[in-house]
């Protein structure tokens, strides 16, 4: 915003969020690279491994790799990320009073 222009802010609105479907991540990368940050999440299937202790071992020692799925790419300032990881612990206080809550014996969400 530049001196002496109004401060002119609108409501935001999210539209469609349950459109979109949902991917397990079990795999994450973060770099930056100048002002931005670069966060890739994957998903992971381990490897099926079957039989004895010793016969899972043989199997295993004949992967080169376990491939990740890139499921998703995005870059963020500084200021995004320090906002994401604000919603992210504030979201994981609110899960574990509740867990805390279920625990007790009350079913209500926290406030």
């Amino acid at each position: 915003m530049n001196e002496g222009e109004p401060d002119i802010q609108l409501p935001l609105t999210w539209i469609g969020p349950e459109e979109v479907p949902i991917q397990l991540v079990n795999q994450m990368i973060c770099q930056f690279n100048q002002d931005e940050f670069i966060l890739t999440f994957g998903q992971m299937a381990p490897p099926l491994l079957l039989g004895t202790d010793e016969q899972k071992l043989e199997q295993a020692e004949q992967i080169a790799y376990v491939a990740v799925k890139p499921l998703a790419r995005l870059a963020m300032t500084q200021a995004r990320v320090r906002e994401l990881i604000a919603v992210l612990e504030a979201n994981l206080a609110n899960y574990e009073q509740y867990q805390q809550q279920i625990r007790g014996g009350d079913q209500g969400w926290p406030t």
